[in-house]
């Protein structure tokens, strides 16, 4: 038992798991089937299980759910329950089709491989205090979307129903837009609908949105974003400058005492 615990408790084991469980899913998605690929599901359903007991047992209730992977790894386990159900009912007894749909949901535990990368945690520490400092912008851009999302639904739901017949396609198409692909696609439509003189109108409003919200609009965001992202090395960096001059300023007092 005390094996089996330290197994369970085994990051790389662990890992091992998740990643036959991704290949297992993905031959299930895939539409093959062959009793090893069921063994195998049925294998890895109960070592994630196991393994949310045993951190239940060492961490406690409060303890376990505290973490934010223990949260994502319990969730998944609860949704996979199902497939283990389903082993043990007979055939046409019980249809747990739509449950058993969750099981695909596993596939999130791959996302515990970014827990090994190096300074993941920094990295999740900088993208927070990105969206701390950025999150003023990315609704002011977003305000902005909605805004000329409206104006367009109201220009051009008639002329191109396809982009613009409601306000919420509309607001799509503008966000479209500004992702830069395949815009152009959006002033043609319009284009080949009406005169050649409001068709070349129609294309300048475009670039020109796509110009503001495409190339300033994101680029800005970004510049802002990373900024923010790389602030906290930053402040680092400087606080180990500000310690070598200390000590340099320091020093330099000691030679002139001498």
């Amino acid at each position: 038992m005390k094996y089996l615990k330290n197994l369970l408790l085994n990051e790389k084991f662990i890992l091992s798991i998740i990643l036959l469980n991704a290949v297992v899913i993905y031959l299930q998605v895939s539409g093959i089937t062959h009793p090893v690929i069921t063994i195998l599901d049925f294998f890895s359903t109960i070592v994630f299980l196991l393994e949310m007991i045993v951190k239940h047992k060492e961490l406690g209730c409060k303890g376990y759910w505290s973490s934010g992977w223990n949260r994502l790894d319990g969730i998944l386990v609860i949704l996979s329950l199902p497939s283990l159900v389903e082993m043990f009912i007979p055939t046409g007894l019980m249809d747990l089709s739509i449950l058993l749909v969750f099981r695909v949901m596993r596939v999130l535990r791959f996302f515990r491989v970014l827990h090994f990368f190096p300074n993941f945690g920094q990295i999740i520490k900088g993208f927070k205090l990105a969206l701390r400092e950025s999150y003023a912008i990315l609704l002011a851009f977003f305000v902005i979307i909605v805004i000329f999302g409206l104006i367009n639904c109201s220009m051009f739901k008639d002329i191109a129903p396809a982009y613009f017949a409601t306000p919420w396609d509309s607001i799509y198409s503008v966000f479209r837009i500004c992702t830069v692909e395949g815009w152009y696609d959006i002033p043609d439509t319009i284009a080949a609908a009406t005169a050649p003189a409001i068709g070349t109108i129609v294309r300048l409003y475009f670039c020109l949105l796509l110009i503001m919200g495409g190339i300033v609009g994101m680029s800005f965001i970004n510049s802002i974003f990373v900024d923010a992202m790389v602030a906290d090395n930053n402040d680092d960096v400087k606080a180990k400058l500000n310690e070598i001059e200390k000590k340099i300023d320091l020093l330099i007092n000691e030679k002139n005492e001498k």
